[in-house]
Parts: C-alpha cells; structure tokens; sequence
C-alpha cells in the first residue's frame, strides 16, 4: 500500500486531527513511499528503531512519538534516532490521546475488554476528550482477585493503594500516567480505579475518599493499543506486522 494512503486511512479512523493532544500526532517521519511491512511499540526510542530496521519494516506505528509540541533538534541522541529511520527509510508515526480513548482499539477500551467489563460511560476531560472509561464487573469480584487477575493478562506486577470496598462491581480505566482523575472516579462512586503510574502527591487523598487504585503500568497499560491497532490493519488489509516489545518495568 502506499505510505500516504495508509497515512490517510489512520488519520481518519483514529480521529487525529479532531482530538486535542500535547503530542504531535500522525506522521513525524516520513519514509519509503511503500509499506507492506508494519511495526507497533509503545515508545518511540533508538531501540524500537532498531528493532524495526531488523524486522524489515517499512512504518513504525507509536503511541508516543518524537514530537510534543516543541522543536526537537537533530543533535546527540535525536541525531541517532532519526539517522536509523532516514537511512533505513522506516516511517514514524504516532497516535497518543486518540488511540487511548479510541472506541475499538484504544487503551482503554482494550483493558476493558481483557478484564471482561461491559463498558458504562466516560469521564477525566482532557483538551475536551473523556479520557477515562467507567464500567461494570461481570460479577463482584474481590480486589486480590482483580490484582491477580491485571497480573496475568498484562504480564506484569502491579501496585495497589487499598482503602475502599473489598469486593469490585464498579471500575473506571485510565491507561498511563492519570492518577489526577481519581477524585472523579470517586466522586462517580467507583469501587476501583486502573491506572498506570502511582504518585505519592495522591496518596492521602486515596485514604481519606477510602478509594481503591491499582496501578498497572504506564508501558503496561499502553501496549494494548498499538497491538490491537496492528491486528485490525493486519485483518483489513493484509499487512505483515510486528509488535516490538521494550518494557520499562514503570
């Protein structure tokens, strides 16, 4: 397919240009004006570069991509970056907020989906976006259970701040760093709320609402886009993709 018809296709099915974002959204870098061969990672990073060009890439589709609304000079380590894109020809492409809230790929929607919820609603306004999903357990389930449960299907360990219900009907989902939308969640009346990253600011506001947070995992919580991203151009249209894997441990 060419590079800027694909282009076309995932500006408009991830609705790039009508979601406000910090992140410079689409295509960043442009490359070989034929793709048959796409690569997905969560962050873009000399390494994920590397990994493409080793697996004969032809795009590197991101959810965190190089620009975030200020200049980014071609010097030290933004130098070595590009020079493997440039001289393999590897496109870079990005999708941040809107692949998070996307209705079938998302993060969000995907977590909700592996945990089995049935989705409810939206909240955590970002730029105008709902940036969280609220949803509801398939049946109650004991938050040791739901720990156990994140622990097997991201494959990872997460963290946990336990100080609401003991049993989960209730749960909204923020992939990444939104432990600021936690107020809301309770304010919502959730029993839990998933997110990626902890931050010791919040901790005694979680106490004192007697709230419940699981933190999955920034890089965790973030991988489910981009697969789901590669499976559907892989269904569509037939393309050979490839998810590289650079876990942060964070």
């Amino acid at each position: 397919m060419l590079r800027d018809t694909l282009v076309s296709y995932l500006d408009e099915y991830l609705r790039q240009s009508e979601i406000a974002d910090i992140s410079q959204n689409g295509l960043q870098v442009e490359g070989a004006a034929e793709v048959h061969k796409i690569a997905v990672a969560t962050d873009a990073c000399l390494e994920s570069f590397e990994k493409a060009r080793d697996e004969n890439a032809q795009m590197l589709l991101v959810h965190h991509g190089l620009f975030w609304g200020h200049p980014v000079l071609m010097t030290g380590r933004h130098k070595k970056r590009f020079k493997v894109l440039l001289d393999n020809e590897i496109s870079l492409y990005a999708s941040h907020i809107p692949l998070d809230v996307h209705p079938e790929v998302g993060n969000n929607v995907q977590l909700a989906k592996e945990l089995e919820l049935t989705v409810t609603g939206t909240f955590g306004e970002f730029k105008g976006t709902p940036a969280a999903l609220s949803a509801r357990m398939p049946r109650p389930t004991p938050l040791n259970e739901m720990i156990e449960i994140l622990n097997d299907k991201l494959n990872t360990t997460v963290h946990a701040t336990a100080f609401g219900p003991e049993t989960i009907r209730t749960v909204g989902i923020c992939s990444g760093d939104a432990i600021n939308l936690v107020e809301e969640a309770v304010n919502l009346k959730l029993d839990l709320f998933i997110t990626g990253e902890m931050s010791h600011v919040f901790y005694h506001t979680i106490k004192e609402r007697a709230m419940n947070v699981i933190y999955a995992g920034h890089y965790a919580t973030e991988t489910l886009g981009v697969r789901a991203l590669a499976e559907h151009l892989a269904e569509r249209f037939g393309f050979e993709t490839v998810f590289i894997d650079i876990p942060t441990g964070m």
